[in-house]
This record gives C-alpha cells, structure tokens and sequence, in this order.
C-alpha cells in the first residue's frame, strides 16, 4: 500500500515519492517554500501524482510555484516523455494553445506617460478589442487563415505589422514547422477568422508598466531596461480558435486511450503514443493553434505601437517601441535533453510554465546568447509582473523550464462572491492604476486577491536556482476584456 507523504526536500522544493500514490512510474517535484505550501490544493497534488502515472514519464512530474488544479495537469506542470514509449496529452497544454506573453520596451518614460495616460489606454481600448468573443480588426478568409496557420507572426509581418526584429525575440521565431491546416475543423475555422488581434476576456490583458526595481543592472543593460522606463505587457493566446482544436482532439484522444489500452487515473488525461496517426495530427493542430496565437501577439503589438503613436505623438523614434521578447506558456515541444549520460529528444509539456534556456543555449537567437532566455512573468494587474532569466540548473533539472504567473487562490466565482459591493476600479485607481475593462464582471474575477503573490513566486524560483531575475515591473494601467 502506498505511503501518501509529501516530503520537504529544501527550503524551495517538495517531493511526492514513488510510493505517494499506486501507479506513478517517477516521483514529482513541486517548487514551493513554506509560505506558498499553505495555499497548495490537495487536487493539484493528486493531479501532479497522476501525470507520473503516464507512460514513458521521464525523470519527475513537476509543478512551479504558481501550481493550482487544471484540466487533467496542473497549471504551472511540466512533464517530459520519451519518444519511444512516452505519449502526447492535450491535457498536458491545455485548451488555450500558446496563451503566453510578449513584453515590449520603449524610450518613453513614466514620467512622459502619466499624464496621457488616460489618452493611451482610451486608444488602446479602440484599436485592441476586447471581452468574451471579442473579434479584431481583421476578417480571414480560409486561404488566409491557413497562411497564419504555417507562418505565425511571419504572416503578421509580412502584413505589414512589425519587422524582422520582432520575430527573432519570439520564441520558435514566431513560428513551429509542421502545422497542417487539414487537420483543422470548420468550427475552429469558423471560430479564428474573426479574432486575430482580439484579447478575449479572463485573464488576458495589455498593461502599460514601468521599471520600478532592477535587480541585476548589468543584465537590465544588455536586455535594454532602465528605471522608470515604460513598458507593454500583452498576455493572450489563441481564442477560441486553439480552443476547439483542444477540444476537437480531445475526442479523438478520448478514442485512443481505448485503441491503445492506455490506463489512466483521470479521463482527462486522454492521450496517445508519441508515435500514434492520433498523436501526430495533434501535435501538428498544436502547432497551427500556437502560430496562431503567435499571429495574434504580433498584430496586438502592431496597434499598440500606433495607440501610443496617436495618443503621445512621439514620432517613430521617440517611441522606440520593440518586442523585448515574446514566450510562450502552454505548448508541448519535441526538444534534446541530457537523459542518462545521452542526449535524447523528449516531448516537453509545459502547461503554465515557461521555458527558461540557459546562456549558450542553440536555439536562442544572438542578442541573447550571452545572458539566456528572457523568461516574462505576469503578476496580477494591482501588484507587479517580473523579467527573469534562464539558468543552467533549470535546464538541468526542469527541462529548461519555469513559472509562468502568479496562479489563482480563489475561484472565479469565489472572487465574484468577495468583490460584491467593492469597485475594483475605484479601488485600483486609488492606488493609481487605471483600467478599462469590457466587462465589471472580469474585474471581480481578477483581483488580486484572486492570485498568489507573485513576488512569493518568483523568490522561489530564483531562489532554487532555475531562473533568475533582472527587473521588476510595476502597473500603470490596465486593458482588460
């Protein structure tokens, strides 16, 4: 019979030991201190015991700080199978394919921009659209879509809506190879014609931000950060055009769990082998659903830069505005890692998490081979977002992996119920933060008590080694759906 313990390892990381649960096939590993364990759900600690019951699970099951219970993985899991006996899981990216971050810098500062503020955000709110099933600016015809499909943010540029500069700081080059439009259904079709520089609603949000904290100032300088500097955060994925294909996958995912005699402790860990028809079109839906989401960040960026144009008239220099980077949190990667004194290739699932490459890594590009991956980590809109850095021991010990926010404590409708009587608005304006939402409902559901404290976050990832931070950003104002 099992011993279910959840011991402490340190002082940043706990272990679920082989013998926790009946079927786990490798321990797993939950990154959090003392004061963070308080918060930890007992279902997300049987979700991380279940994804070590996957076949071919190769090292641990782990989990980031910013860990709470999801859709078959915890948000914030990290799991890597072998390609040989591993499988491929939806559940293990989740429904919102590619939802990440890109960070944009500029050469205007608070002081310029507080009082337009209201201006920016108002053009903002115009040019962004936002809220549940919001649609953008655009209209895609099927042969159009397709092409954002196989190209990402290249098709974006390619429109005309940023420049080469923009795609070597995203991640994949704003595009993975082998997506295939066949493999889409006309729902998802349907669904992503309309929404390509939209939001949504949730979470998503555009944040104008500055530098209020630097922690390493030589890093800051090679990333192009200072005090007091404004910067754009955009947080979104793929709408709900990755959404139905999760969904559509899922069914069919559902069907190879039976095909393949998979047994599993959660249906809602449908999977097939690596090397199943089934997991193959997935991981090429996959693909078209992240360059999706990729298109979408980069025409979200497009308009903001002309939001700020408008509102600041600064010129095109004055500006100064570029993509810092752009990262993705939910994505499953085929990638070569160190595994038993051999490189392999392992097919890495990161829901909720990012990836954190060290200095040196091949797959970064130039401007950041020195310092290591950017690694952007939004908080929630009252308090602080960070910019990290990969590390060495993240590659070593989490698959180059780290957080990816601050994580919710309280249910949507559990916020809802806390807020009632409250204006959130009111109450993020006198702490000097202006929003603009679409909806008052969203606010509630996003407090910040609604979150972890993502400076607990983010200490004990750096305190563990696998990320470390550079700067520390502070809001301004808040686009939300």
């Amino acid at each position: 019979m099992a011993v279910r313990t959840l011991k402490r390892i340190d002082e940043y990381r706990m272990e679920l030991p082989e013998t926790y649960a009946p079927g786990m096939k490798v321990k797993g590993v939950i990154y959090l201190d003392e004061e963070l364990e308080r918060g930890l759900e007992d279902k997300a600690i049987a979700q991380v015991a279940n994804v070590a019951m996957l076949p071919g699970i190769t090292g641990a099951s782990m989990a980031m700080p910013d860990i709470h219970m999801g859709y078959g993985f915890p948000i914030g899991g990290v799991a890597a199978f072998s390609m040989d006996e591993g499988i491929i899981s939806p559940g293990g990216v989740g429904y919102d394919i590619n939802c990440g971050v890109r960070l944009l810098k500029s050469r205007l500062t608070r002081q310029q921009v507080s009082p337009r503020l209201r201006a920016v955000l108002e053009a903002l709110f115009s040019m962004v659209p936002a809220g549940v099933g919001s649609k953008g600016r655009l209209r895609l015809s099927r042969q159009e879509l397709e092409k954002v499909m196989t190209d990402g943010a290249r098709w974006a540029v390619r429109e005309g809506m940023g420049d080469a500069g923009d795609l070597e700081r995203t991640e994949s080059g704003g595009m993975m190879e082998g997506a295939d439009p066949s493999l889409i259904s006309m729902k998802a079709y349907e669904r992503g014609s309309a929404q390509i520089g939209s939001l949504g609603s949730g979470n998503h949000f555009l944040e104008i931000q500055y530098v209020d904290e630097i922690y390493d100032e030589e890093a800051a300088r090679k990333l192009g950060l200072s005090r007091d500097q404004v910067t754009v955060m955009i947080h979104t994925g793929s709408r709900g055009f990755g959404h139905q294909v999760c969904t559509d996958h899922l069914e069919v995912m559902e069907r190879a769990v039976r095909k393949y005699g998979i047994e599993l402790p959660d249906r809602e860990l449908a999977c097939a082998p690596v090397g199943s028809p089934e997991a193959r079109d997935y991981i090429r839906a996959m693909r078209a659903a992240a360059n999706y989401a990729w298109a979408n960040r980069q025409a979200i960026m497009h308009w903001t830069r002309q939001a700020f144009m408008k509102a600041m008239d600064p010129g095109p220099e004055g500006l100064g505005m570029e993509t810092l980077y752009d990262v993705a949190h939910n994505i499953v990667k085929i990638e070569e890692h160190p595994v038993g004194g051999r490189t392999v290739k392992l097919a890495v699932h990161r829901k909720g998490a990012t990836r954190a490459f060290p200095p040196g890594h091949p797959e970064l590009p130039a401007i950041y081979r020195e310092t290591g991956q950017p690694v952007l980590v939004p908080g929630d809109m009252g308090r602080a977002s960070f910019v990290l850095l990969g590390t060495r021991r993240a590659m070593d010990e989490t698959w180059g992996s780290t957080c990816h926010g601050a994580g919710r404590v309280l249910s949507r409708h559990e916020a809802v119920r806390r807020a009632k009587g409250r204006s959130i608005f009111r109450e993020l304006e006198d702490r000097g933060i202006i929003v603009m939402s679409a909806g008052r409902e969203t606010l509630a559901e996003e407090m910040s008590e609604a979150y972890k404290d993502i400076s607990n976050v983010v200490d004990v990832v750096q305190g563990a080694g696998i990320s470390r931070k550079v700067a520390r950003l502070r809001p301004m104002g808040v686009l939300k759906g």
